[in-house]
């Protein structure tokens, strides 16, 4: 039996009782096409399950409500979606750091009180014996930053911020039109109008001391899809310019490479004895090098010739600060 279409059929019966239409099988299965043995169906696990209050008035020849005031639960919820819930729960709480713990908390509660007498209860503690998300480094995130963040974008107000860049140490005020706020390897970014840059960009919401919004209202960039932008980008990082990178990997590592959800712009091609190479387009190249340098002599980029360079050149430089006696 389709769940959405029981669902579909207990929401109407509630529908009709509360009208005070009085609906019976025959009635049901005359206007709606059910079968009459599924409309009793539905009307036992109405009174079973949700406990609804439902007699049959013989004058009337219908059903209706002994308690007026009866409704039905705001959520039904089977197993499947309730792992999908727990999961969620899980993976946002460990990505967005402690700071979003107590607002998660008290969703995860009023869900809880919401879901009664239906097929499965919200139980975590005991979801938590049977599954775990393993807790990954993440950025520190300021949840107050997060919720003014939202607030921006929801009012299209712009934002003054005492920004850090990593790149060249420095901090800097930046006054942006936020559009989006992005999750991405443990760290919130924000995409947003650069007025200093005159260009789109996305700042790392770790690296911002301060900030301020302001009463200045915005429009938004007509056509801005956070999709299409950040689709070259890598790990998060994403560059001026695209261009096409091709890295070969041996044997061994090429075994977890051919495991992972590449998208399906990216093109893996396979070689002799095992070896494979991924092709594939971005302007996120320092996250490029930081990615491919974590696989060793396993990794080697082919192309573009510059990050090839510098790949070779850090490697060169690890190498002399291993080759020096320990102090």
């Amino acid at each position: 039996m389709s769940q959405r279409h029981q669902l579909e059929r207990i929401l109407e019966i509630d529908r009709q009782i509360r009208a005070g239409l009085y609906p019976n099988a025959d009635k049901l299965a005359l206007e709606m096409e059910w079968s009459r043995s599924t409309i009793f169906e539905d009307r036992t696990f109405m009174i079973d399950r949700l406990k609804a209050p439902i007699d049959y008035d013989k004058e009337k020849g219908g059903w209706y409500y002994t308690d007026p005031t009866y409704a039905l639960p705001s959520i039904l919820i089977e197993d499947g979606e309730l792992l999908a819930f727990f999961l969620s729960v899980e993976i946002a709480h460990r990505y967005s750091g402690t700071a979003l713990e107590t607002p998660l908390q008290s969703a995860i509660e009023k869900i809880a009180r919401t879901v009664k007498g239906v097929t499965a209860t919200v139980d975590l503690e005991t979801l938590r014996t049977h599954y775990s998300v393993a807790q990954l480094t993440a950025a520190t995130t300021n949840e107050h930053l997060l919720f003014d963040f939202h607030e921006a974008i929801q009012q299209q107000r712009q934002v003054s911020m005492d920004y850090y860049t990593a790149k060249r140490g420095e901090w800097n005020e930046r006054v942006i039109n936020p559009h989006h706020l992005y999750h991405d390897q443990g760290a919130w970014y924000i995409f947003g109008f650069d007025h200093l840059r005159r260009e789109m960009r996305n700042f790392h919401l770790g690296r911002i001391r301060s900030w301020r919004g302001l009463d200045k209202r915005f429009e938004r960039e007509a056509g801005f899809s956070a999709d299409e932008w950040m689709a070259h980008a890598f790990q998060g990082i994403r560059g001026e310019q695209t261009q096409v990178v091709e890295i070969w990997f041996d044997a061994y590592q090429a075994r977890w490479i051919r495991e992972q959800n590449w998208p399906e712009e990216y093109q893996l091609k396979e070689l002799a004895e095992g070896e494979l190479t991924l092709r594939f387009e971005t302007g996120g190249l320092e996250g490029v090098k930081m990615w491919v340098m974590k696989y060793g002599a396993h990794a080697e980029v082919l192309s573009p010739p510059d990050l090839r360079a510098e790949v070779a050149e850090e490697l060169r430089r690890a190498a002399g600060r291993y080759g020096r006696k320990t102090p």
